[in-house]
């Protein structure tokens, strides 16, 4: 059953024309992502859906008695509650029960404390029966319990449920904000990027639960692991109109890049049977004997419908390598016996940790548990209360924070706020570097002060990468990043050559970029090998026969070790034994691995060159004479490209392990 449903719907803003005939439907227990570009139209869609602006043509249809649930990503003014009274408000029939209840109660044990007659506080007990009867009809007690589920699986204590809204940070009264739809169970959820303000272990429960949800979903994210895991439908917001596609967001991208190449190879044919025309126009239309039919071939040009030009198959973006660093120390930093507090608040204490040049390390763990103080502290930027902080000579670190957009100059163009830190840099490139980080054209003459949060976060970005260090610390990079932004940015932190230290709970960006996970819990860092999934399915786990958490591995000095002296010399000798056969077993491990790594390469080289002869066959319009030649020629370009798409991936995994067994 439909439960929303757009017809050719239009909607332009000035002479901007952001939706141009869209048709589309949302039907019952559907799970939809909705993507695109920022930009694009997915706001004005969901402003649509929610009634808050109005077509300019087309129509919306809704079903009868529609109950919609919103999440925005900027937050309503609800104060004068308390957390638990915010998730319970969702219906006035029960808000209204549940004070008269209370009400009846106090007044019951007000009258039972002065004497009162038995009769009249007879009638006082029925009259909260009948209360208490209607308010369990209503969920009652059900309710309450599965409101502090929710609140719990979302990460609230139990001691947060009383508190007053307005002692809670704008993300944590999201979170509450976000309970209260979910205990609403309407229709149709509309979720604007619900997991902005979420840490991992919210992250994972909330993916769980929108999963068991009976409602449908409408979500907007550029967590592209939680699309993946969370919808069974994408539709794509681009150019104006919305482009359906079944599957999650990776089968999305194979089915895009497809439609894509056939639109590319229409539009080709198309510009070349124009040009075509138009050559036989300017030939024959001053002869007498042909300017008929020069006619004919006009009116012929004037009623073809025109096709748009193709916006590439990859979202063609800049490949941007970062400024080499200089070599940074082999002893990047060394954090020994740490302690830090806020006045009387112990965040950590005897911290260990120790960074090496080269490791990539990903800092995760409930939100306000000390990630980004550990961030401060490596960068300088906060003292340690106890113990030693040791950075290496030579060390040049490059911070970036959410607070850091606020320091931009709001009065600078792009241009000028990149120059204060280019040095001799020139103007071209700085340019480049702005392209690289996807401004363009005459979006380099943009003030500061009117860019969007994410465009504001690139700017800061780049100028951090513009100064060249060789210690990256990053915290939530991708907050305000589209899904373009965040493979911008990752593609540049690949090629990155120093050390990198990452706070994010983008499960993507971890897996790509990072070969070690730290777990902050209680004032402790633990550091795990792997990236994230290796942490979920081989420390966070366990053996599936016990569902235990796995026992942490022998990490050594600087990771969190803190066995005596005396146990750690006793088992010396152990240990050498142990290292030699450990790294035997590593050389047999990484011999299959190198080899399957060197046959893709050889072999993707083969592939590339092989579909470069077939993309000069396809733009060749005599390719297209032959029908039979033309098909054989497509057939064997798609069978190559998804040959190299499962080579590259045999590829990736095969280097993800090498490198995890370095």
């Amino acid at each position: 059953m439909a439960l929303i449903s757009f017809s050719e719907v239009s909607r332009f803003y000035g002479r901007q024309d952001v939706l141009t005939g869209v048709t589309l439907s949302l039907n019952a227990g559907q799970r939809v992502g909705l993507v695109g570009r920022n930009g694009a139209g997915k706001t004005t869609i969901i402003r649509l859906i929610m009634d808050q602006e109005s077509p300019d043509s087309g129509t919306i249809t809704r079903a009868r008695g529609l109950r919609l649930g919103y999440l925005p990503q900027e937050l309503p003014g609800r104060r004068g509650l308390s957390l638990l009274e915010l998730v319970m408000d969702t219906a006035e029939e029960f808000r209204e029960v549940e004070r008269e209840l209370a009400e009846a109660g106090e007044e019951l044990a007000r009258k039972s404390a002065a004497g009162a007659e038995a009769e009249e506080l007879m009638e006082l007990a029925r009259r909260q029966g009948r209360l208490m009867h209607l308010f369990e009809s209503l969920g009652g007690w059900e309710k309450e319990a599965e409101a502090k589920k929710i609140l719990s699986g979302l990460g609230f204590a139990e001691s947060d449920f009383s508190r007053d809204l307005s002692q809670f940070s704008g993300g944590w009264m999201m979170r509450g904000v976000l309970a209260r739809l979910l205990l609403a169970s309407p229709d149709l959820l509309v979720l604007d990027e619900p997991t902005n303000h979420l840490d991992l272990d919210s992250l994972l429960w909330l993916e769980g639960y929108l999963k068991n949800s009976a409602s449908a979903l409408l979500l907007v994210s550029h967590d592209r692991v939680f699309l993946n895991n969370v919808v069974h439908r994408i539709i794509e917001v681009r150019q104006g109109r919305a482009h359906s596609y079944q599957g999650n967001y990776e089968q999305f991208l194979l089915e895009k890049e497809q439609r894509l190449i056939t639109e590319a190879a229409a539009f080709e044919n198309q510009r070349e049977r124009i040009k075509q025309i138009e050559k036989f126009i300017e030939r024959n239309r001053v002869r007498a004997s042909t300017a008929r039919r020069a006619q004919s071939r006009l009116r012929m040009l004037e009623k073809m419908d025109l096709l748009a030009p193709p916006e590439g198959l990859e979202d063609q973006n800049f490949h941007f390598r970062l400024p080499k660093p200089a070599r940074g120390p082999d002893q990047v930093a060394e954090l020994i016996g740490v302690s830090k507090k806020y006045g009387q608040v112990e965040v950590y204490r005897d911290l260990n940790l120790r960074l090496r040049r080269g490791d990539r390390l990903a800092l995760i763990g409930p939100n306000g548990r000390g990630k980004s103080t550990l961030l401060k502290m490596l960068a300088g930027l906060e003292p340690v209360s106890g113990g030693v902080r040791r950075l290496g000579q030579g060390l040049k670190p490059g911070y970036f924070a959410q607070f850091q957009m606020d320091s931009l100059n709001p009065a600078h163009t792009l241009l000028e706020e990149l120059a204060t830190v280019a040095g001799d840099l020139g103007q071209g490139p700085l340019r480049s570097v702005l392209g690289a980080f996807l401004f363009s054209g005459e979006d380099v003459f943009k003030k500061v002060a009117v860019l969007s949060g994410g465009e504001k976060a690139r700017v800061a970005l780049a100028k951090i990468m513009l100064g060249a260090p060789n210690l990256l610390l990053l915290d939530e990079p991708t907050n305000h990043l589209d899904i373009p932004g965040r493979q911008m940015l990752e593609d540049a932190l690949a090629d990155f050559e120093g050390t990198l230290v990452l706070i994010s709970h983008d499960r993507h960006l971890i897996n790509s970029l990072c070969r070690s996970v730290g777990v902050i819990e209680s004032g402790r860092l633990e550091v795990f090998p792997g990236d994230y999934d290796d942490y979920q399915s081989m420390w966070l786990k366990g053996p599936a026969e016990t569902g235990q958490r796995a026992p942490r591995p022998d990490l050594g000095e600087g990771a969190g070790g803190d066995q005596p002296d005396e146990i750690r010399a006793e088992s010396k000798k152990e240990s050498r034994k142990q290292e030699a056969q450990a790294r035997k077993e590593l050389s047999a491990r990484r011999r299959p691995l190198k080899k399957l790594v060197e046959d893709s390469e050889r072999r993707l080289a083969e592939i590339a060159g092989r579909r470069d002869e077939l993309g000069r066959l396809m733009a060749d319009p005599a390719t297209y004479q032959d029908g039979e030649k033309a098909r054989a020629i497509n057939r064997e370009f798609q069978a190559l490209t998804e040959e190299s798409r499962e080579l590259e991936k045999s590829w990736e995994e095969a280097m993800t392990a090498l490198e995890s067994l370095e």
